[in-house]
């Protein structure tokens, strides 16, 4: 009974100690903050969408990386190593909670988005404009939640764009980027070039439009082949859509088809292997890594930047719904670095940052419809 006295006394002190040292005026911790984020169907580790948001939340602002199902902190020199020059003095960490949901079929997008809501998310991402239905779905049953949607603006029935008060969308200029790459291509190739589309969609049309545009800008005589896998998450699709265009003749090949482009640019890496004169260009990432020797250079896509601003507004209470859109002048779109050898590659980079010039000034607009490319 003595014991459980002086036990019940310590007790009492202790609060009465915490009561008194704590003042009603004294700051608060800042709330830690959650940012949700659901894959589309093609997911992590596809090497170029997928990943590209899940480094702007991950890497960028949770400064965290995903090992087997965990985060362990970033090094400074992988940090580094996500970033391009021009951003190392922008990008910081955010202290953010990342929570990644993947969906393996398009009926889990509403649910995860559900999910992330019901788990207390400050901010959930929908990545691809696969998700545009169930953003808007969930975003109307949750009007104190905050969105954002990438790669496409909020639709109504008549399919024209409307805005709600708790979404931020973002679509990007991605023809501007792909008019880079697409001139590049004209420059390096004699003949032929080609293009792996993933679904024949409006989106798609656009990477193929710029394309078009750009090969024609700097090689008028070269003929664009075109092959569309119907898919984004078809790697076997994507490397014999490839495989057709190499016997056809093409040498250089840029493919904007999620991870059925795996597959396109596995079969360049496998053609250059035997003996042929052909590149592949990545989208979205850069996927040099991939292989080395083979890619010519990347479209980027910069989501990663449009995932770590909006979790930056987040932070500094300054996020708020509308539409974005992001194209060359905005860093939103871009090329990776042309690290292969070429005869005369200083001059051919001089060439394309002359258009770069010429699109972000106006002078030079791109079509976003491969049948307005003349």
């Amino acid at each position: 009974m003595k014991l459980r006295l002086l036990l019940l006394a310590a007790l009492a002190l202790s609060a009465c100690k915490k009561e008194t040292t704590a003042s009603p005026d004294a700051p608060k911790p800042p709330k830690g903050l959650t940012v949700g984020l659901v894959t589309d169907v093609g997911g992590r580790g596809d090497q170029s969408f997928n990943d590209s948001a899940l480094r702007g939340l991950e890497l960028w602002a949770a400064n965290q990386k995903s090992v087997d199902g965990k985060y362990v902190a970033l090094s400074p020199d992988e940090r580094k190593a996500s970033l391009i020059p021009e951003l190392e003095a922008r990008i910081v960490p955010l202290g953010i909670k990342p929570i990644v949901v993947q969906s393996k079929a398009q009926e889990d997008y509403q649910p995860n988005l559900q999910l992330l809501v019901d788990q207390g998310a400050d901010l959930t991402v929908g990545t691809g404009f696969m998700l545009e239905n169930a953003v808007e779905t969930v975003a109307k049953q949750n009007p104190q939640a905050k969105f954002l949607l990438i790669d496409s603006p909020i639709l109504d029935a008549k399919g024209a764009p409307q805005s709600l008060p708790n979404v931020r969308t973002i679509v990007f200029r991605e023809e501007e980027g792909s008019f880079l790459v697409g001139a590049l291509a004209g420059l390096v190739a004699k003949e032929k070039v080609g293009f792996v589309g993933g679904m024949e969609i409006p989106l798609i049309k656009k990477f193929e439009a710029g394309y078009r545009a750009g090969v024609k800008a700097t090689n008028p005589k070269a003929t664009v082949l075109v092959q569309y896998t119907g898919s984004f998450d078809n790697v076997a699709a994507g490397k014999q859509a490839a495989q057709d265009l190499i016997a056809k003749g093409c040498e250089v090949i840029f493919q904007a088809a999620g991870s059925d482009g795996n597959g396109a640019i596995q079969a360049i890496k496998e053609a250059r292997a035997a003996g042929k004169q052909v590149y592949a260009i990545g989208t979205d990432s850069d996927q040099s890594h991939l292989a080395p020797e083979a890619v010519l250079t990347s479209m980027l896509k910069r989501v990663d930047l449009a995932v770590w601003q909006a979790t930056s507004d987040l932070k500094d209470g300054k996020f708020a719904g509308g539409d974005q859109t992001m194209g060359l002048k905005e860093g939103g779109v871009g090329y990776a670095p042309v690290r292969v050898e070429l005869t005369d590659k200083a001059a051919l980079i001089a060439k394309l940052e002359a258009l770069r010039a010429k699109i972000i000034a106006g002078e030079l607009k791109v079509p976003t419809n491969p049948a307005d490319v003349q």
